[in-house]
């Protein structure tokens, strides 16, 4: 458990305050875009002045978790995700200054599955992401799913933007990532929210789950992406399910997002407007954890 000093130090370096009190850690799940919606986590633990003493994340969560542990606020990433994949043209002109030949060459094609994620994420992260574990300001954990090894990979060290490469390599979409000589792909796969590795490390663990479920009539025939996204989804709710069962986080929260896409990233601004009920949810739940955790040292 970190000491007071330690928290004050790293909310002086990150320009946000920070309460005393109970210290928190924070695992945020994959759901591809449906996990704009951590944004609401981060910027309602900015308000309340709670930096988390650890965080852990797959895919998505992994992404906006190094956001935070880098220093950014939830606003900066709020910002900064409104003013580039919430926006076609900039989606557009970032992809095309990847270069150095052509766009084609440089995300590795335009086939599903062959897409260089390494290379894209490099073109739109923010500048305050380092490329090093190291110079994060919040212990991070990300997780990676090792192909052939059938086994999850954790990373907390060296470099940060391969392993969000390979947490975040979705298969049919993304181009596997080679991680010290393994194969890898989306970390969701194994873990898709990765409470559990943070027990012991804070006084209240938080959860957020964003993976969502296939939504439409009864009967209706998906199309043929959305089949096999809509069957990865449940898989990992099924995953999910029984992590609960085994152990829950002491607050676990699930955002409204089952009638977004993997890669709805174009309506950033509806997912976060249709979200926001998190927030309220996660003030309550705090309450609650904090009036537990102060009547059991009185």
């Amino acid at each position: 458990m970190a000491e007071p000093a330690e928290l004050e130090t790293a909310a002086a370096a990150s320009r946000l305050p920070v309460t005393q009190g109970p210290t928190v850690a924070l695992a945020l799940g994959a759901g591809g875009a449906r996990g704009l919606a951590h944004i609401h986590v981060i910027e309602t633990l900015d308000e309340l002045g709670i930096r988390p003493v650890a965080i852990s994340g797959s895919s998505i969560g992994a992404i906006m978790g190094a956001g935070m542990a880098a220093g950014l606020s939830g606003r900066e990433i709020r910002e900064h995700t409104l003013e580039t994949i919430g926006k076609r043209v900039t989606i557009a002109n970032r992809l095309w200054a990847l270069g150095p030949t052509s766009m084609r060459d440089s995300v590795g094609g335009f086939r599903l599955g062959q897409f260089n994620l390494e290379r894209i994420l490099k073109a739109f992260l923010p500048d305050g992401i380092p490329d090093d574990f190291g110079e994060l300001q919040i212990p991070l954990k990300v997780f990676a799913t090792d192909y052939f090894g059938q086994r999850e990979i954790l990373c907390d060290s060296g470099n940060l933007i391969e392993a969000l490469a390979a947490s975040a390599a979705i298969p049919a979409l993304f181009m596997p990532v080679r991680l010290n000589g393994r194969l890898t792909v989306d970390g969701g796969i194994f873990n898709p929210v990765p409470y559990e590795t943070l027990r012991g490390s804070a006084d209240v663990i938080i959860g957020v789950d964003v993976v969502g479920a296939p939504e439409g009539e009864e009967g209706a025939i998906p199309k043929r992406i959305d089949s096999l996204f809509g069957a990865s989804q449940l898989m990992m709710q099924s995953n999910i399910a029984l992590k609960l069962q085994l152990g829950a986080p002491d607050i676990f929260l699930r955002p409204p997002v089952n009638r977004y896409r993997v890669l709805d990233f174009l309506k950033a601004r509806q997912i976060l407007e249709e979200t926001e009920v998190v927030r309220e949810e996660l003030k309550r739940a705090l309450d609650a954890c904090f009036e537990r955790l102060e009547k059991l040292t009185d």
